[in-house]
Parts: C-alpha cells; structure tokens; sequence
C-alpha cells in the first residue's frame, strides 16, 4: 500500500460532498493538499479542516466550464512549484434531469462535456508527463454508473467519454507506477445526487481515494465506491488488487 504522508494532492470539487469527505481522509492519512473549488472562498471551510490534521494544504480555483480558466489554476500549481503526486478529478456536474428527454438541450452535452471530460482531461494531461518523469503518480478519475436513462444523456455521455479517454491512457502507462483508476461512488445524497439517493455521502469513502493507494502497477479499474463501504484502508486497498483489471 503507498503511503502517501509527505505527497501532494490535487482534489477538484473539494468544498463540498464526496470532495470534501475524501480531502478529510487524505490528510488524516497526512497528505498535503491543493484543494479545488470554483471559488476559493468555498474552500475556507475544508483547508481549515485539512490543515489541523497537521498537513499543508492551500486552495485554488476555477470555473471548469472554461478551458482558460482550468489552465490558470494548473499554471498557478506550477508558479508554486507544488510537485502533485496524486489527482483525485472528483468534480463534476449533472445538468439536468429531462423527463422530455427528446427535447434534450444540446447545450446539455456543452457543458457537460466541458465539466465531466473536458477539464479532468486537461489535468491528467498536465500532471502526467511528470509523473511518468519521476515514475510515480495517481490518478482517479470519477465516473458514474447511470445508463438507459436517456433523461441524463448529457451527463451520463460525458462520464462515458471520461471513461472512454481514461482506459485509452492505459494503453501507454500500464505496467509503471504511475497508475490510472475510475471511481464510481454510487447515488449518493450529495448537490449533484439529491436526498433521494440512498447513499450517505460518508458511503463512498474509502472507495473514491482507494486508487491513491493501491500499489501493484496495473491501471483501468473501476472501483465502484460502494463495495468498499465499511472498510479499514488496508482492506480496502487489499480487495482493490483483488479487482480484476481489463488490461
């Protein structure tokens, strides 16, 4: 299992739901953090939180909808000279829920695209050429498991691409120590997944960071959050390498 006290930390959509909970338990496991909100003033809450866990921690933002200002916040990581060992792309956005789903919008897939696909995208496009410099990185990249419900075609087509590009990456980066994983965290009761979903967000935790830890060189799972519920990290981490991968 990687220990990761003394490694950085990229968390987008850290402010709040799964974000924040997972930013919690990456310090608690003494990870250093650059958390992630659309405004800074948003993350005053969660880097209070990380930094009394005894970590360095400070926040940026952007507007992910907007490719300039994605690569504002990754140039502003740079200018600080933050070596990022671990991306957790847990932002996203579900735009809408379209009971006349044939009147779907196209500026629905616009924005998802842009949020869901678009921005993590260019993270992991950044960060891994100095991951594969120095031969070590995580990734996970959140997707979701809805499908047939064309009233989320947007969102649902932006997470499959996300999927799509992810496993693509593998291709070239399997093998090495820099591994790539999906997440899904199940229907949880957060912005995004409303009080009707049956999840606590607490849930989806260790199961979104347990790709941070895993340490057997092999990329492309999907951990699904959900199977992980209840469990100590080691064990967590333990059924993880059990989890078959496609590559």
């Amino acid at each position: 299992m990687v220990d990761v006290k003394g490694k950085w930390a990229l968390i987008t959509g850290a402010s709040r739901g799964i974000g924040y909970l997972a930013a919690l338990f990456m310090a608690e496991q003494g990870c250093n953090l650059v958390l992630h909100s659309r405004d800074e003033k948003y993350c005053e809450k969660v880097l209070s939180e990380v930094k009394k866990r005894g970590v360095e921690a400070y926040a940026v933002s952007a507007e992910l909808s907007d490719t300039a200002s994605v690569q504002a916040m990754l140039d502003e990581i740079d200018k600080k000279g933050t070596q990022i060992d671990i991306v957790l792309n847990n932002a996203g956005l579900q735009i809408a829920y379209r009971t006349e789903y044939l009147k779907t919008p196209m500026s629905d897939y616009d924005i998802s695209f842009r949020i869901n696909t678009i921005a993590p995208m260019m993270i992991c496009y950044h960060f891994l050429p100095k991951m594969i410099e120095r031969g070590f990185g995580r990734i996970v990249n959140t997707t979701s498991g809805i499908d047939r419900e064309p009233e989320q075609a947007g969102y649902s087509a932006s997470k499959a691409a996300l999927d799509k590009v992810t496993r693509d990456l593998v291709a070239k980066i399997n093998g090495t120590d820099v591994i790539i994983s999906l997440t899904d965290p199940g229907w949880c009761r957060t912005d995004l997944g409303g009080q009707m979903a049956p999840n606590a967000p607490e849930s989806a935790i260790p199961g979104v960071v347990v790709g941070a830890f895993i340490d057997d060189k092999k990329s492309g799972r999907l951990f699904g959050a959900q199977e992980f519920t209840g469990l100590s990290l080691e064990e967590a981490v333990k059924k993880a390498e059990t989890v078959v991968s496609p590559y």
